[in-house]
């Protein structure tokens, strides 16, 4: 896990040491006198400071001063939960490589816990510390961000009656791509804390654009899962035998954005009649803008108990190794398949070919077009909601100045075109990579069938990057922008494609220029600090600030 931090390097140096004095003392003294200050230095500092300690000691001033302390200190802790010698107060987080998550550490942690934070900031300054790490490798100022799940008294007091209760269910159906069904989770562990229920463990419904069969088990580490959330909600692998036979009321129609209000309004009374709930189309549901509790629940299931099944992380890590092997690396998130162009009613601009294919497909297909069908393709480019072909990527890389043997890691699915039409970038930048170039033989093949399980080893290599940037907007890029925040604001980029097309487009302006103005457009997109409360509507799971992340001038 990259975090921006400069260490500097331990180095032995041998200094010689004087001890200024007066040529009056100097005088004063006898030889016999000086030889003895330089034959037994200890024993004479010794005495002078035990005659020091006695005198102290037997001051009635010194008794009264640390009463006082030890009392106020007390007081403080009684009236304000105040901890002196608690680090980061009120939060201590422990960094733990990715995917393995963040483990939080309670006040009273014990020393054997701090040491792994400790060697492990170690080992990421050392990483950062390379000469490598500068120009386009350096990460931006995270402002002393860290996390903070500090979760109110009235929440932990709400809990243990929750905990107990057996007499409501809540079964959830999610639906997408891997990133997709990691948000629905998210909401789904939310929507059981509101209504007070047991949530079984999420049922992952067939992917029918790729076949994927995957459960939840294939992709994600069950017990860690129900042991991470242990405090919050109830997780269940299955529903009592009580309520195997009966039928749960089913609810597929749930508005956007709803409130927690609603959703206890809407389901809490037909669920304690009931028993259990089956709730399925979670996506985008539930409100982004929750009680600050809810909230960190949302960061607690994102990102501690959404940890990758075991063999998936033993090779997304495998993976990074090898790409962190000789440096640095980018990852990059190609959005540039068949079906992106399709739903986004973008063109890939590959040939004219290409382009009827797309144009054919949409007119088919209708439905599959996303949002704004009455734009032209000409007014969603230049709006920004089309996704970088090869040759913008290569260009934008180049004026933020990537160095040109600067290795790649690029995620995502085959492109329309094949390998060919990633050929701007592999020229420009030939250390180009992705998990089948890194894979060895029969390393990738027992997942060949599961695109949910490829794609969760795409987000552990671009999680796991030095820097991340997509060439559109998506789950994954929402997921891992979140992510790289909550681990300290790794260098993130966010393409400003609304500002930055116009100049794609005018073929008048000379390299050097052009560059000028793209690296001034992305100054501010580097993955610094932002607030998500500055807008309503962001999900803290890709703005953790202000309710999942705390630093000193918080407090």
């Amino acid at each position: 896990m990259a975090i921006s931090k400069s260490v500097n390097n331990n180095k032995k140096h041998h200094h010689q040491c004087y001890i200024s004095m007066s040529s009056e003392i100097i005088n004063s003294l006898s030889a016999n006198s000086l030889q003895s200050l330089l034959l037994s230095p200890k024993k004479q500092t010794k005495n002078v400071t035990s005659s020091r300690s006695s005198k102290y000691l037997k001051n009635p001033k010194t008794w009264f001063l640390v009463l006082f302390l030890f009392g106020f200190v007390f007081m403080m802790k009684m009236w304000y939960n105040f901890d002196p010698f608690a680090p980061n107060h009120p939060c201590v987080t422990v960094f733990t490589p990715q995917n393995e998550t963040l483990a939080l550490i309670p006040h009273g942690v014990s020393k054997t816990l701090l040491n792994v934070q400790e060697n492990v900031l170690k080992n990421v300054a050392k990483n950062d510390d390379d000469e490598e790490m500068n120009g386009f490798w350096k990460q931006p100022d995270g402002l002393g961000y860290r996390p903070c799940l500090e979760f109110s008294n009235e929440y932990k007091k709400t809990s243990l009656a929750m905990l107990k209760d057996r007499t409501k269910y809540l079964v959830v159906v999610v639906s997408g791509g891997m990133n997709q069904q990691r948000n629905q989770i998210v909401d789904a562990v939310v929507i059981a804390r509101i209504l007070g229920a047991a949530l079984v463990v999420p049922i992952l419904q067939v992917n029918v654009i790729w076949g994927d069969e995957s459960e939840f088990s294939d992709i994600f580490d069950v017990e860690h899962f129900k042991e991470a959330l242990s405090d919050d909600v109830r997780i269940i692998s299955s529903l009592p035998s009580n309520h195997l036979m009966s039928r749960p009321v089913e609810e597929k129609h749930t508005p956007l954005h709803v409130s927690p209000n609603w959703i206890r309004a809407r389901y809490l009374r037909r669920m304690r009649r009931e028993g259990v709930l089956l709730l399925r189309g979670l996506d985008s549901r539930l409100s982004k803008d929750l009680p600050s509790d809810l909230q960190k629940l949302r960061c607690k299931v994102a990102f501690h108990a959404l940890r990758f099944a075991p063999p998936i992380r033993e090779l997304g890590e495998k993976l990074t190794e090898r790409m962190r092997s000789k440096g640095p690396y980018l990852a990059l998130h190609l959005r540039m398949e068949k079906d992106v162009w399709v739903r986004t009613g973008c063109l890939p601009g590959l040939s004219p070919e290409y382009d009827e294919i797309i144009h054919n497909e949409r007119k088919s297909r209708p439905e599959l077009l996303t949002s704004r069908s009455n734009m032209t393709y000409h007014d969603r480019k230049l709006a920004g909601l089309c996704p970088l072909t090869a040759l913008e990527v290569t260009r934008l890389l180049k004026a933020l100045e990537v160095p040109k043997n600067g290795r790649i890691f690029w995620a995502g699915g085959n492109p329309l075109g094949g390998l060919e039409a990633l050929s701007p970038l592999v020229t420009e930048f030939p250390n180009f990579y992705n998990k089948e170039d890194l894979a060895l033989p029969g390393e990738l093949e027992p997942f060949s069938k599961k695109a949910s399980i490829m794609a969760a080893i795409d987000y552990i290599v671009s999680e796991n990057s030095n820097v991340f940037m997509a060439s559109h907007g998506g789950n994954m890029n929402h997921a891992i922008q979140g992510h790289r925040a909550y681990a300290g604001h790794k260098k993130t980029i966010t393409p400003n494609k609304r500002q930055m097309i116009s100049h794609f487009l005018n073929n008048s302006l000379q390299e050097k220029e052009f560059n000028k103005i793209i690296l001034d457009l992305h100054r501010d997109s580097m993955g610094q600090p932002e607030v998500r409360t500055s807008k309503s509507g962001r999900d803290v799971t890709k703005f953790p600030i202000p309710e999942c992340m705390r630093n000193d001038t918080s407090y």
